[in-house]
């Protein structure tokens, strides 16, 4: 006999509650899916666990003040929140724990190459080539593809029909970038000393 395993609905407007009662349900049940999940959760996903008239914003908020003084905390990346341990952290991870794989290990080189196809993107190996005036090996490209910070874009609209690149969600999480908007202004990068000028 196959047991019938479907959810009960969600009751996501909670009118039997009160207000109070409401709203602190729904913090708990965003807490919830940010803790279950591995990847930044969007405001589209978070919506279907609340009422319809709450705010997802304002409750991402709520749950991040009730935070305070805990060892995590939200972040909003890569369009999205994501629990993180909070960097005063750091070091007791890495003395608990083996974490040698997730660490970047980049280059300057590659952090370099790294920005300019954030900044570029789409861009070619050869559009690569006209900014740092050498070739970029392939090889970097690998490594960068192989951490997931960089993945294939379109094809370029030219003769041979190159391959472009792209960053990817995994960029904005390593980097802590909400999203791509989110980057460092180039002319306060070059104020910062952090890339050369043009």
């Amino acid at each position: 006999m196959v047991k019938d395993r479907s959810e009960p609905d969600l009751d996501r407007e909670l009118a039997d509650l009160p207000p109070e009662l409401r709203w602190r349900e729904w913090m708990r049940r965003i807490e919830a899916v940010l803790f279950a999940s591995a990847t930044p959760v969007s405001r589209e996903d978070l919506t279907r666990v609340v009422g319809q008239g709450a705010s997802v914003d304002l409750l991402v908020e709520d749950l991040g003040a009730d935070l305070e003084g805990r060892a995590f905390e939200i972040a909003q990346v890569a369009g999205g929140w994501i629990f993180r341990t909070r960097a005063a952290y750091a070091p007791a991870i890495r003395a608990a724990a083996d974490i040698g794989d997730q660490l970047l290990d980049l280059s300057e080189f590659d952090v370099a190459v790294l920005a300019a196809i954030a900044y570029h993107q789409p861009i070619t190996r050869d559009g690569l080539k006209d900014i740092f005036g050498k070739e970029i090996s392939r090889d970097l490209i690998g490594r960068l593809h192989a951490r997931d910070l960089i993945g294939t874009g379109p094809k370029a609209p030219r003769r041979g029909a190159p391959y472009t690149f792209v960053t990817t969600e995994q960029f904005l999480i390593a980097f802590d970038l909400p999203s791509l908007q989110d980057l460092p202004d180039r002319e306060q990068m070059e104020d910062a000393g952090l890339s050369a000028k043009a």
